[in-house]
Formats: structure tokens, sequence, C-alpha cells
């Protein structure tokens, strides 16, 4: 039986536009079209971009989104902008990753609510803390 893929969890098969060597992305935050079906819209996403190992490298966000978010100047962000922007979204972010928890625990060991309710933590320690 062939694997479904996902669009949640994407490895690379050709180059990516992305400034990072990038080998995946994990898509934090899409429009939803269909939760039933899981079609989804791209007009405002969150891809994380991770290197070959896993490492995070930083986040990628639509051209909607930016404008959105003036505060920040590009659509690629790392350190202490990344963290920022998942903190503004990460209410969004979580309800999304909600609808792909199978796949978000085999990543990430912790179901959606659980890794983010610590991620938010730990991401404002790391911002006041600059």
């Amino acid at each position: 039986m062939k694997e479904k893929k996902s669009p949640f969890i994407r490895q690379y098969v050709r180059a990516s536009k992305s400034p990072w060597e990038d080998a995946s992305t994990i898509l934090l935050l899409a429009d939803v079209i269909d939760k039933q079906t899981k079609e989804l819209g791209f007009t405002n996403y969150i891809y994380l971009h991770r290197d070959s190992v896993g490492s995070v490298l930083g986040i990628s966000i639509s051209q909607q989104l930016l404008a959105a978010n003036p505060e920040f100047s590009e659509r690629y962000l790392e350190d202490f902008e990344m963290y920022a922007f998942l903190l503004i979204h990460i209410e969004d972010i979580t309800n999304f990753c909600s609808l792909f928890t199978a796949e978000f625990e085999q990543l990430f060991m912790l179901k959606p609510n659980m890794f983010f309710a610590a991620a938010e933590d730990s991401w404002l320690r790391l911002i006041e803390s600059s």
C-alpha cells in the first residue's frame, strides 16, 4: 500500500528557496478549508525549516502574514524574531497542529497543546532574557 503524503511534514526532493541549507519543513500554520478532509489553503502559512539532522534553522511566513505583522521586516525569521512571531500566533498554531496530532506526536513526543504550552513559557523566557 502506498504511504499517503502528509502536508504536515515535507522532506525536500529539490533545493529549497529558503536562505538556509534545510532538508525538511514542518507546516505550523495554514488556512484550513475543510477540517474533515484536511484540505488546506496557503494564503497564510508558517513553515518551520530544519536541517538534515532535524535542528531548527528558522521559519518562513507567507506574504499575507508578513503584511499583517509590519513589525517584522522579512519572510524568513530566526532566533528572537522567530520566537516573537511564533508567540504572536501560538494559539492559531496550536489549533492547526491539533489537526495533525498523531504526526505531531511522532515528531515531538507530545500532543500539540502540551508542547506549545511548554514552548510558550520557554520562548517568553528567552526573549525576556535577551
